[in-house]
């Protein structure tokens, strides 16, 4: 197993797109990384640049304590997952799970045994005689995750590998991902557009945009304390209340209202100054009576999340967002009050977290 680092990665293609633009990146040993943004940002171009299926224009990546940046992809030592699994669909399973063992020139008897093991392992012993066309997705998917295991490699890159799955079996997938992972602690970039994915499964991540990355950090970190508005709007199933305000004195206004500075902000802003003032609707109380500091206004929109209900005011003719229980949520029409906590509100000066 093996660290991977980044040193001023840079990726430029034909006519000047800057798809990565210096990147500097430690990816210790054993960890689980997830790369996650919007499309077109980078995450793709950044996996594929590690595992030499694209030509770096600069800079340099380090695979444990070798420098692979002009060395071809089958010698880097790196297994690849991708998106449509890339199974020979002429090939069954067994065949499917040894081929990076036949091109490494192992025996024939070996290649087999191997196969048999790791699909045993990902209860795949029923299915080694049957061709890709004959297994579900779900199975497809593990079947490309075995042969990753029998390479034995020092890190594994997975590219969006539970974008083809329903929603079930991308819930059942990213738990027996993770699980697995965790088992033969083998390191792993795993590039995502789903936030979901990202929080649940990494142990850290970093949020891309443009080719640039824009903040790293645990789920936990990433989540309540984005490094800056394009993370804060970017992360969350429901999106972060990002409301421009203004410093008045030991108070904030905004959209119309008086809002308690936050604690982290705390003597650290100057009065008339300008900010966005940012808070989860996660992290709102709502209640149908007013109190000091909650933003008011009435109920324009109510939508049902399930086990709650993400609840929209008209603030002023600002949207502001609260997330209530199941069986409290108000009528269309309401008057309705919304209360930031006050230790995870923060406050973005041009657009980075004061």
């Amino acid at each position: 197993m093996a660290a991977i680092e980044l040193r001023g990665l840079t990726k430029v293609y034909p006519g000047g797109v800057r798809a990565l633009d210096a990147l500097d990146l430690v990816i210790p040993d054993g960890e689980f990384f997830a790369l996650l943004g919007p499309s077109g940002c980078g995450k793709t171009t950044l996996l594929r640049t590690i595992a030499g299926l694209e030509t770096a224009t600069g800079g340099a990546v380090v695979i444990g304590d070798r420098d692979v940046t002009g060395v071809q992809p089958g010698a880097r030592d790196v297994a690849m997952v991708f998106q449509d699994y890339a199974l020979f669909p002429h090939m069954d399973v067994t065949d499917n799970i040894a081929y990076p063992l036949r091109i490494k020139k192992v025996s024939k008897n070996d290649r087999r045994d191997k196969a048999a093991e790791v699909g045993a392992r990902l209860g795949l012993e029923h299915l080694m005689d049957r061709r890709p066309g004959q297994l579900s997705g779900g199975q497809q998917q593990r079947v490309a995750l075995a042969r990753v295991m029998a390479t034995q490699a020092q890190a594994f890159l997975f590219d969006e590998p539970l974008s083809n799955l329903d929603a079930r079996l991308r819930l059942e997938a990213r738990t027996f991902l993770k699980k697995l992972q965790r088992e033969l602690g083998v390191t792993t970039v795993f590039v995502t557009h789903d936030q979901a994915e990202a929080l649940a499964m990494a142990d850290r991540m970093a949020v891309m945009e443009s080719g640039h990355i824009r903040q790293i950090g645990t789920p936990a970190e990433v989540f309540q304390r984005p490094a800056n508005t394009f993370v804060a709007g970017f992360i969350g199933s429901t999106p972060m209340n990002l409301l421009d305000g203004v410093v008045r004195g030991d108070t904030l206004e905004v959209a119309g209202c008086k809002v308690a500075v936050p604690a982290a902000a705390e003597g650290r802003l100057s009065d008339g100054g300008k900010i966005v003032y940012g808070v989860r609707p996660e992290y709102m109380t709502y209640s149908a009576e007013p109190a000091d500091g909650a933003l008011g206004g009435k109920v324009s929109i109510v939508e049902n999340l399930g086990a709650s209900h993400l609840v929209t005011l008209d603030v002023n003719d600002v949207n502001v967002q609260a997330v209530v229980p199941e069986g409290s949520e108000p009528a269309v029409g309401d008057d309705g009050y919304a209360l930031p906590r006050r230790d995870r509100a923060l406050v973005y000066l041009d657009g980075e977290l004061v």
